[in-house]
């Protein structure tokens, strides 16, 4: 018997629409994937390539001026497109948590650490002030904050940026999610609290069994903590699969070029690879490939067909017209 993935995206897409409904940026474009418990994803890509969006959109907390036009969305077999407001709040924070990259944007400087932590068992799991103070407790400690007891009564801005974003990783395990999406949150750590912090999500996604769905614009950290990898350019994956086998055997130019832009250790002198131009305007994409314009191997084809979906392996999947099975 097959199990039931986590989570399934098909085909999935959410546009915003801009200046009275004449500019429809696509941000997310027919994106399909599948998550296994205790998997790891990575998704990765450029600045603007809708990896923050295609967090949001799983979450259902698109801003106002985004809507999900089509596609279907499944967690534990569930529609999440069929839940109303309700439903999707009882889910966020209990089945399905988020770690933000800033992790300034998530905390209130109003209120102590130990209030924000207890608040997602005191609201999910309906707990006693007293009690949900005594697992917030517990959370500090299992991210590895020192002296947790005091930190409780202190305040955002009393921590350095590493407890912050641990702060931010206890709430997020508050109610033992099936899921977790860890939205770049490495990028405002140095280097020595970066390991630290991959060690503890490693370290926790044991502990729990959840999925982790790691978005990150770094490749060393993908090759470190995933199972499979999603490459996404102009809101659409063009490029999936193991990590192994991406990284040994990329298919799309532009997962080859993110590969080639990586420093090597113990090699010579080398100049790095530097993708010409600038990602396309969601708004108005060209003809074609998305990424004909940039692309080294550019032919005829790539810009006038959209390249489709091409199952080059198992589970390894590429949109590109040179991609040979």
């Amino acid at each position: 018997m097959t199990e039931t993935p986590l989570l399934e995206l098909d085909r999935l897409s959410a546009h915003y629409v801009t200046g009275r409904g004449t500019r429809v940026v696509r941000a997310v474009d027919e994106v399909s994937l599948t998550l296994r418990a205790g998997e790891t994803l990575g998704v990765v890509g450029e600045s603007g390539s809708g990896k923050t969006t295609l967090a949001l959109t799983i979450l259902r907390l698109l801003p106002p001026a985004a809507r999900i036009v089509s596609g279907t969305m499944r967690f534990e077999g569930e529609d999440l497109l069929a839940k109303s407001s309700a439903e999707m709040r009882r889910i966020r924070g209990k089945r399905i948590a988020m770690i933000l990259q800033d992790p300034m944007a998530s905390l209130n400087p109003l209120f102590t650490v130990g209030d924000q932590v207890a608040e997602g068992v005191r609201v999910h799991e309906h707990a006693s002030r007293r009690s949900a103070h005594e697992r917030a407790g517990v959370l500090l400690r299992a991210v590895r904050i020192p002296a947790a007891a005091q930190r409780l009564r202190e305040y955002p801005h009393q921590m350095s940026g590493g407890m912050r974003q641990r702060i931010v990783g206890a709430i997020a395990i508050s109610c033992e999610p099936r899921l977790l999406i860890a939205d770049e949150p490495t990028t405002s750590l140095d280097v020595t609290i970066q390991a630290q912090y991959l060690k503890l999500l490693r370290d926790i996604q044991r502990e729990h069994g959840l999925a982790l769905i790691f978005i990150t614009h770094n490749l060393g950290i993908v090759a470190r903590m995933c199972d499979s990898v999603a490459v996404m350019y102009a809101g659409r994956i063009i490029e999936s699969g193991p990590v192994r086998q991406i990284f040994n055997a990329p298919a799309h130019p532009y997962t080859q070029a993110l590969i080639e832009s990586i420093p090597r250790l113990g090699g010579g002198p080398e100049r790095l690879t530097a993708i010409d131009g600038q990602p396309p305007d969601l708004a108005v994409l060209p003809k074609g490939c998305s990424f004909q314009a940039r692309c080294p191997r550019v032919v005829d084809r790539c810009r006038e067909e959209d390249p489709p979906v091409i199952e080059l392996a198992a589970q390894h999947n590429s949109r590109c017209w040179l991609a040979k099975p």
